[in-house]
């Protein structure tokens, strides 16, 4: 069994693991897969000096990198509860603990390769359709949520054409 660090950087560093992540994305790479914000916020025994050197040292290594349009980036929270400990709980008492709220442009991957796929299999086969229209909800809204979609997709798809033309630009000067 392998111990965790429990340092500031330690559990910084396991947030930010692509393991770690709600969505799971495969194929992530700290690098090419870039950050317009993100909201890191620590819970228990942190000070703030620790939290923006971590911040600091993320950028610095490459653990994160952001959109060229984004200046600073990250929004750092404190609080100096520590996390609750519930009774008959699975998971152990520590005194801090951290969540990540990134937007990230990995996320158009699983737009395109699974929610969109998926959506488009169900409704080509009238999937639940009943359920909704029954429910109150126009046959033309299916078709209007799955334009959303793929305006969405473009737009994150966009952003990540712009950083790469961008750096083009700039190889070239």
């Amino acid at each position: 069994m392998e111990t965790q660090r429990c340092d500031i950087q330690g559990i910084t560093e396991t947030c930010f693991a692509a393991q770690n992540f709600f969505t799971k994305i495969a194929d992530f790479d700290a690098e090419e897969d870039k950050y317009m914000a993100i909201s890191v916020n620590y819970r228990g025994d942190v000070k703030a000096k620790e939290a923006n050197a971590t911040v600091q040292w993320l950028k610095t290594n490459k653990k994160v990198t952001f959109v060229e349009w984004c200046p600073t980036g990250f929004k750092v929270g404190l609080n100096d509860e520590p996390p609750a400990v519930l009774e008959d709980d699975d998971v152990a008492p520590s005194k801090r603990n951290i969540v990540m709220i990134g937007n990230n442009t990995a996320i158009s991957r699983v737009f395109s390769e699974r929610i969109s796929k998926k959506y488009d299999l169900m409704y080509s086969q009238r999937a639940f359709v009943h359920w909704y229209v029954g429910e109150g909800m126009e046959e033309g809204e299916f078709a209007e949520a799955r334009e959303d979609l793929g305006f969405l997709e473009k737009d994150y798809l966009d952003v990540l054409s712009e950083q790469a033309t961008d750096e083009a630009d700039d190889e070239s000067d």
